[in-house]
């Protein structure tokens, strides 16, 4: 009797053709189980993780995945962009009419259109609460964006300028400037302008990679470790600086190194808020362009490394534009706290994880928040100012330890 094909019956006997007798003259054969399309005929050896076929359930499979998609489609988008704009411009009204004068909605409009003549009012609205608006705008969304960035360069969505000691670090560079230029006058009249900036940048700067580093160690990056030493850093940085204080002997520096640690746009003048506004516009415009570099990593660094990105470049080019951001809102606008935690974590749940649409979305958010956050400091306990990186953390560090819960895991597990 000729050998027929076999396959394996219902109950896995093996049969011939239908309704053929077993030859009783054929070689005994040894069932083996399929192996797929390819491996059918040859014995299955053991099964190796990460090569398993679609039908091997709870077989690791490593591979790149696509890049994250946005909920939604561009109505969606649309529909948030416009609605954040409209809450945003609500925000800013009220800024300008509430605090410790109540101004009439008509005569903020009449001051801003000038038709108004010189009044008390006018200047109120145009020198006073004009620039501490656009100010709370530029600086919310500023360190909202940089910390969407950091939360997908260092793949922890924990991540925030303040919580990283990076506005830290800013505030102990500036100080440090403001100790040498009013002690010696080594930077002239340039110390308000340019010195300022650079230094919080330095500052900023050396503290990321220095909490970067000292949370990689062994090679992997933990919730854990990235959180203690962003606070680590922080606190010895804080100490660095009202040590310098008190060592330059200049109390008049006092007053200028709280506004830095609480936060706070007291200080908002015309003349403060250009650089502000350039840097911002410069630095989620450069940001924009590095959309899907960001998209890769939150992948997966190896994925992101097979697709053709250099990492660790790329990395530390990100580091050094998210220090001169924060480097220069942190001089003009002092430690403001949770602004970059909160807000990206709120526009990922409107308009997804890529970062075309989130970064857009993050600074609307952060400004809105900003916004209103100082709208309060000024009318809750009117006439007294309160410092606005008080609010933001009494908001701020709620959220985080929600964020926290929610986040299941060994502690310390790798992200």
């Amino acid at each position: 009797m000729s050998p027929t094909a076999r396959t394996a019956g219902p109950a896995g006997e093996p049969t011939g053709a239908p309704g053929a007798p077993e030859d009783p003259q054929a070689p005994p054969r040894q069932d083996t189980p399929a192996t797929g399309a390819a491996g059918a005929g040859r014995p299955a050896g053991p099964e190796r993780p990460g090569r398993a076929g679609a039908g091997s359930p709870g077989a690791p499979v490593r591979k790149a995945g696509p890049p994250p998609r946005a909920p939604g489609g561009p109505l969606r988008y649309a529909v948030v962009v416009a609605g954040l704009l409209l809450a945003l411009a609500a925000a800013a009204t009220a800024s300008l009419a509430l605090g410790s004068v109540r101004i009439p909605p008509g005569q903020v409009l009449d001051a801003l259109t000038g038709r108004s003549g010189p009044s008390p009012f006018r200047t109120i609205v145009l020198d006073v609460r004009l620039p501490r608006v656009l100010l709370g705008a530029v600086v919310g969304a500023g360190l909202a964006v940089v910390g969407a960035v950091l939360q997908a360069v260092v793949r922890n969505r924990l991540a925030d300028p303040f919580l990283l000691g990076i506005s830290s670090g800013a505030s102990a560079g500036a100080v440090l400037v403001l100790v040498l230029g009013g002690g010696v006058g080594l930077f002239g009249g340039v110390t308000t302008t340019l010195a300022l900036p650079a230094g919080a940048f330095v500052g900023a700067l050396l503290s990321l990679v220095l909490v970067y580093g000292l949370a990689r160690t062994g090679g992997t990056l933990t919730s854990t470790r990235l959180v203690l030493a962003g606070v680590a850093v922080s606190y010895i940085l804080s100490a660095l600086a009202t040590l310098l204080l008190v060592v330059a002997g200049r109390p008049e520096h006092f007053q200028e190194a709280m506004h830095w640690s609480l936060g706070g746009l007291g200080s908002a003048r015309w003349d403060t808020l250009a650089l502000p506004a350039v840097v911002l516009a410069v630095g989620v415009g450069a940001l924009l362009t590095l959309a899907r570099p960001l998209d890769l990593l939150l992948v997966g660094e190896e994925e992101a490394t097979v697709l053709g990105l250099d990492t660790a470049r790329f990395r530390a080019a990100v580091f050094v534009l998210a220090s001169l951001v924060t480097a220069v809102m942190v001089s003009a606008s002092g430690a403001v706290g949770f602004v970059g935690l909160m807000a990206p974590h709120a526009a990922r749940l409107a308009v997804g994880a890529p970062h075309r649409r989130l970064l857009p979305v993050a600074a609307l958010g952060g400004a809105l928040a900003l916004v209103l956050a100082d709208l309060a400091a000024r009318t809750v306990a009117a006439p007294q100012d309160i410092p606005v990186g008080v609010l933001t953390a009494l908001t701020g560090g709620p959220f985080f330890l929600w964020l926290m819960r929610r986040r299941p895991g060994p502690e310390g597990a790798a992200l």
